[in-house]
């Protein structure tokens, strides 16, 4: 498929001032992250070869990642339609903002940005069943369009892609992007005692709200990703039909049927 949204990188027009930004994120989240990552994402971000030298090009990264799973990485200007989204995912290919935050951003960015984009998204799709759960994830969404049924989608795109925890045998690990992109949320999401981080439940998810100025106040724990792909195979429509019939649940809650980790 095409879209006039996917432009040049212009790799060329990047400043001194945004490859230092890079530099200072990257290196940052190196020094955070082993031990908190899960290994698929710190091996996801070994085969794609970024480090702190500077914002990487995309068709670079590209190559490599068409290779191992066959995705493709596109540059965009930013946030994109829903339709546009979902039709590139299912085409395998990840959409990558190709601007970076200003350096007195660091900290926080309620916009994705490329750092946010390709640190945090890419690596995880160099693993095979990761890479199969996004695409499947892209047809789901253009199903949900159809069906008005958006909002739980983004939901377990919310706790999922974004702000997922794993466990391994060496205890809980962080693979959601939106954590190991996040020097703040990446120490929160593992020490803190603040919030509830409870076992994968996929109509639990999609039935609960979430916030995007803050630190999350629950986090969704998969026992492997095979779970997390057996989730999206079967067909959505009928849990639309009866999460239309049931109460939004507000980030913080807990119920008496989740299982607490």
């Amino acid at each position: 498929m095409s879209t006039g949204v996917i432009i040049d990188q212009g790799y060329s027009r990047y400043t001194a001032q945004d490859h230092e930004t890079w530099r200072v994120l990257f290196e940052r989240q190196a020094e955070l992250l082993p031990g908190r990552a899960c290994n698929e994402f710190v091996e996801g971000l070994d085969a794609l070869g970024v480090d702190a030298g500077g914002i990487p090009d995309f068709e670079k990264l590209s190559d490599r990642l068409e290779a191992a799973t066959g995705w493709r990485i596109v540059a965009v200007e930013g946030l994109i339609a829903d339709d546009t989204f979902f039709g590139l995912l299912a085409d395998r290919r990840f959409p990558v903002t190709h601007w970076i935050r200003k350096p007195e951003q660091l900290d926080y960015l309620q916009e994705p940005d490329c750092f946010h984009d390709c640190f945090g998204h890419v690596p995880m799709l160099f693993n095979p069943v990761f890479a199969d759960y996004m695409a499947a994830y892209g047809r789901g969404g253009l199903k949900a369009l159809r069906h008005d049924a958006l909002t739980y989608l983004a939901r377990l795109y919310w706790y999922t892609v974004e702000f997922g925890l794993i466990e391994t045998p060496d205890g809980l690990r962080i693979y959601g992007s939106g954590i190991v992109s996040s020097k703040g949320e990446t120490i929160f999401a593992l020490d803190d005692a603040a919030p509830n981080r409870l076992g994968f439940d996929l109509l639990r998810i999609m039935q609960t709200d979430y916030i995007i100025d803050h630190y999350q106040q629950t986090y969704f724990v998969i026992e492997n990703f095979d779970e997390l792909f057996d989730a999206t195979r079967p067909d959505f429509v009928p849990y639309y039909e009866e999460l239309k019939r049931r109460d939004t649940i507000s980030p913080d809650q807990v119920l008496t049927s989740d299982r607490r980790i």
